[in-house]
C-alpha cells in the first residue's frame, strides 16, 4: 500500500521535503511508517523519543494500523478557520497586532455578558528551550539576542485541535464563546503571535477558560516556532501532548 508521511518544521529540514512518499506492505502501522521513513533519512531517527504521530489529521499512537492513501504526519516537538456565533479558531499568515482583542470581544460578546479575557503572547528577544536535538545549535547562539521568529502549522490538523480545545473550554467551565487566533510566517520581535478571548457573563470563568485556552494551544496543538538569530536558527519546544492535561497537573504561573 502508498501512504504519504509529512515533515514539519525540524525533521522538514533534515530530510529535505515537506512529504515523502513510503509503500509498505499490508498491515503495516504507524512505527513502520516511521521506520521506513528513517531507512531513506537516517538524519531523523535520533529524534524518535520526541516525535508524536498523526493520521490522517488525528493523533495517533505507534500501533495503529494504516491503510492505502493514509497520511501520516511526525510530529516534532511543538512550540507550546472559520468565524461563528460561539467559536472564532483561526490560523492566520498575516500580522495582527493587540487591537485583536477588541475585534474578538465585538464578534463574540453578547448583551448578557459581564467579562471578556483576552490574552496576546509577543515575540520577545530572550531565547526560549530549546527542542530535542537542538541543543548543540543553541549552544552556539548563546548569549545572542532573538531577531525574529517564524511560525509553522500542520493547519488542519491544528484547527482540529483547537476545535477539541474549545469543547473542552464548554465542558470544564461552561464557557461558550472563545477566540484562538494563532499567526503563522515571521513575526517580528514585539509583535503578537496568538490572541485568546473568552467571554463569560461571569469573570472567573473568563480568566479560566482563557488561562486553559492558551496552555493547550502551547502544548497540543501542531504549531512549531524558530528563533531566528543573525547566522542561524533554533527550533524550540517539548514533545506534543496528545491529550488534555489534567487540573492538578496545570503549570504553576511562570512555567
Amino acid at each position: 500500500m502508498h501512504i504519504r508521511v509529512r515533515l514539519f518544521a525540524i525533521q522538514r529540514e533534515l530530510a529535505g521535503a515537506r512529504e515523502v512518499p513510503l509503500e509498505l506492505p499490508e498491515g503495516a502501522t504507524v512505527a513502520d511508517a516511521w521506520t521506513g521513513l528513517v531507512a531513506l533519512h537516517p538524519r531523523l531517527e535520533p529524534g524518535r523519543a520526541s516525535v508524536r504521530f498523526a493520521r490522517n489529521g488525528a493523533y495517533a499512537d505507534a500501533t495503529t494500523a494504516l491503510a492505502d492513501g493514509d497520511e501520516v504526519a511526525m510530529i516534532p516537538p511543538v512550540s507550546g478557520g472559520a468565524a461563528g456565533a460561539r467559536r472564532i479558531l483561526e490560523i492566520r499568515e498575516g500580522p495582527f497586532d493587540a487591537s485583536i482583542l477588541q475585534e474578538l470581544s465585538d464578534r463574540l460578546a453578547t448583551p448578557e455578558d459581564g467579562a471578556v479575557v483576552g490574552f496576546v503572547g509577543r515575540t520577545r528577544v530572550s531565547p526560549g528551550t530549546p527542542a530535542p536535538g537542538q541543543e548543540a545549535e543553541a549552544e552556539r547562539h548563546a548569549g545572542r539576542s532573538v531577531q525574529a521568529l517564524e511560525y509553522e502549522a500542520h493547519e488542519a490538523m491544528a484547527l482540529r485541535i483547537l476545535e477539541a480545545i474549545a469543547d473542552e473550554v464548554r465542558a470544564r467551565f461552561g464557557v461558550e464563546r472563545i477566540a484562538i487566533v494563532h499567526r503563522t510566517g515571521e513575526v517580528p520581535l514585539g509583535e503578537a503571535s496568538v490572541a485568546i478571548v473568552a467571554v463569560s457573563p461571569h469573570r472567573d470563568a473568563a480568566f479560566d477558560a482563557a488561562r486553559y485556552a492558551i496552555d493547550e494551544t502551547k502544548g497540543r496543538a501542531p504549531i512549531w516556532k524558530a528563533e531566528r538569530f543573525e547566522d542561524g536558527h533554533v527550533w524550540i519546544g517539548e514533545p506534543a501532548r496528545t491529550a488534555p492535561m489534567g487540573p492538578a497537573t496545570r503549570p504553576e504561573e511562570g512555567e
